[in-house]
């Protein structure tokens, strides 16, 4: 996965109507800035930006996982190189089934599928190539991984996406045009033979092929293939629905604005076609510390609703690996993981890969499930339920009603600051506060501060800059029984979807939001 580095930064994001859609009135998932825009102009612009309902889903989801399995899991290895026999495949005891059964007991939403990697060997029975699971012993060459992975979520009620890599280390037609003929055909199997695809994943990764040569990928023709035939499906994270957030350690930033800047390429196409035809690519480099302060938009040609992608792997590789049994990262240090990537307003994509029998390995069961037992104990109970509201502004009562699309507001555009307390029912003890914007309305909060009340005054437990969908903050414990939070800049007037107040289950323990791998 190392590629992504060299892949993100060369990413252009061509879009058109099917890629990139507008939305209505004064909301769109991207607005272009004016040569005589103000800055006043700019900030009112970035605040209307919004998600499609495609990244609005996808955002939603919070967890999904990655499935690695091919021919790198017996050749304990994790990059191939396209000369692998197909016979070394054959996962005897492949049960899909237990693999989504597993992602969901831990609370994952949507899983992908690693349909084809580097090395081009195919998890499917493909047209296109003799490298794939029609010429292995697994099944003796009747089996579909993707097919096993799709019906079991559709039993199981989850999301199913597909990887497939744009480097093709097999395909002797790799480095010509007739390789983007052959991408396309393998995207057509892939997006019209399984139902419903709600994710499609490339990288970046572009090496040399079997002829030596690179190959120049038509991502635009990709894109619009993949809107065409599945519509509804998210394309990441060499795409124009989402990015990758830059590291493969499952740590966001704590400054995440899902608004950053674009630079127009075609503005007077733009102009004569009534925005119908739009040109995107992120300005500068998308894996900085901050990509969407006021500082960075300021300049820019335009802004578009990019979300990130926070991507890790259970283990030290992404294949599995027998030697790596014993490294399997704890449910404490995936906890930390999810506080710094759903709650620094990403989506985690945790790889979980299965390993040579075609099972999930008994360390990773057992890690997820302790995982999910911490978020399970830490989130139970919100302990702002039941609390008195004040607050000057619009819907209060929305804050503690446990759904996502109602939301405080202030009462004007021009309200960019607010205070929100909240009276407990009595004291309680906490050290987790929970945050959530309405991004359907768009991203604005900047700045806050969150304090206690104790011994006559207000005193800070926690602060931060964005928040986006979902802010999760961790602070020494407190025992209180009013609190309250101070919204100190906003983009026009902010909004607030949820507050929680939590308990870590990890008792006594406050990780550091910085503690890495």
């Amino acid at each position: 996965m190392k590629c992504l580095v060299a892949g993100m930064l060369c990413i252009l994001l061509v879009t058109s109507p099917q890629v990139l859609a507008q939305g209505t009135d004064d909301k769109q998932n991207f607005y272009i800035i004016r040569p005589n825009d103000t800055e006043s102009d700019i900030i009112r612009k970035a605040a209307n930006v919004v998600p499609t309902p495609r990244q609005l889903r996808w955002q939603q989801l919070e967890l999904t996982a990655f499935f690695h399995i091919g021919v790198n899991t017996f050749t304990n290895r994790e990059w191939g190189t396209g000369k692998e026999d197909p016979k070394i495949f054959n996962p005897s005891q492949l049960d899909a089934r237990q693999w989504v059964r597993v992602a969901k007991e831990a609370g994952i939403k949507q899983v992908i599928l690693t349909a084809k990697h580097h090395d081009g060997f195919c998890l499917w029975p493909t047209a296109t190539t003799e490298h794939s699971v029609k010429n292995s012993p697994w099944k003796n060459g009747q089996g579909d991984v993707m097919r096993e992975v799709v019906e079991a979520c559709q039993e199981y009620g989850l999301g199913v996406g597909v990887y497939l890599s744009p480097w093709d280390m097999n395909s002797p037609v790799y480095g010509t045009d007739a390789y983007n003929d052959l991408f396309v055909a393998q995207l057509t199997e892939l997006l019209t033979n399984y139902g419903q695809i709600d994710e499609v994943w490339f990288d970046g990764a572009n090496g040399e092929g079997p002829n030596g040569k690179k190959q120049v990928y038509d991502f635009d023709r990709w894109y619009r293939h993949i809107r065409k035939l599945q519509p509804t499906a998210t394309i990441a994270i060499m795409g124009p629905d989402v990015r990758w957030v830059g590291t493969e350690t499952g740590y966001g930033r704590e400054t995440e604005w899902s608004v950053v800047p674009a630079d127009n390429l075609e503005q007077e196409a733009v102009a004569a076609n009534s925005q119908q035809a739009v040109a995107f690519k992120p300005q500068g480099d998308m894996r900085g510390e901050v990509l969407g302060s006021r500082e960075k938009i300021r300049n820019a040609k335009g802004l578009v609703w990019y979300p990130a992608e926070t991507d890790v792997s259970i283990r030290p590789g992404w294949f599995y690996h027998p030697g790596e049994d014993d490294k399997v990262k704890s449910p404490e240090k995936l906890l930390d993981i999810y506080y710094s990537s759903v709650g620094r307003n990403g989506v985690l994509l945790l790889n979980i890969p299965p390993d040579t029998r075609g099972l999930i390995h008994e360390s990773d069961v057992k890690a997820l499930q302790g995982w999910a037992k911490l978020r399970q104990d830490t989130f139970a109970r919100n302990f702002a339920n039941g609390a008195k509201v004040k607050a000057a502004g619009r819907n209060k009562h929305a804050l503690l009603d446990g759904k996502y699309d109602t939301h405080f507001t202030t009462k004007s555009a021009k309200d960019t600051t607010a205070i929100i307390e909240l009276r407990l029912k009595g004291e309680q003890t906490f050290d987790v506060l929970m945050l959530q914007e309405n991004i359907s309305v768009g991203q604005r909060i900047e700045k806050f501060t969150f304090e206690y009340w104790k011994e006559g005054q207000w005193q800070k437990a926690t602060e931060g800059t964005t928040v986006g969908y979902k802010r999760l903050l961790r602070f020494e414990p407190v025992t209180a029984s009013k609190v309250r939070l101070r919204i100190a800049s906003s983009r026009l007037n902010p909004t607030i979807s949820e507050i929680g107040l939590y308990k870590n289950a990890l008792s006594g323990a406050n990780y550091s939001a910085n503690k890495q791998e």
